[in-house]
């Protein structure tokens, strides 16, 4: 029973070694080539940390905390389906932009402490919310110069 949280952490860490070894084949495979360069460069620093991470707790030398407790499951549980749909539907289906957007609004919707029945709150939300798209598209489309599909927005 004391070993359950280095095993959790070995499970954890190799789900997301996993994530991202598809990730990054995915990143190396697609065409066309030149609209994959950055995510190639991402990919594959994640995939070097996370195969680093897996080794280390598989080998036993990661510091491991009192692993995952129900009540924490039960926190993170809203954002894990968000991350799935975002991943396996709503980045296809609604374009980057947009299904990042309302990923990122649904989760800060969802883990905001702000109370829920206050217009303040909601407008606060909307208002991060659109400071994070203009960075993110000032940021890829402006600086980086990443080629984004032509349905970027629907």
């Amino acid at each position: 029973m004391s070993d359950l949280p280095r095993t959790q952490h070995i499970i954890a860490s190799g789900i997301v070694a996993g994530v991202g070894l598809a990730v990054a084949y995915v990143s190396y495979t697609q065409q066309p080539s030149e609209a994959f360069v950055f995510p190639r460069l991402i990919a594959t620093v994640f995939v070097v940390l996370a195969l680093w991470t897996f080794g280390k707790a598989v080998l036993g030398r990661t510091k491991v905390g009192n692993g995952l407790s129900a009540r924490a499951l039960t926190n993170i549980a809203p954002g894990l389906i968000v991350a799935l749909v975002y991943i396996f539907w709503a980045a296809k289906g609604l374009g980057f932009y947009t299904a990042t957007t309302l990923a990122f609004f649904i989760l800060v919707s969802l883990y905001d402490p702000a109370p829920h029945g206050q217009m303040r709150s909601w407008i606060r939300r909307l208002i991060l919310t659109a400071g994070f798209w203009a960075v993110m598209y000032a940021l890829f489309a402006q600086v980086l110069n990443v080629f984004t599909p032509r349905e970027i927005f629907f």
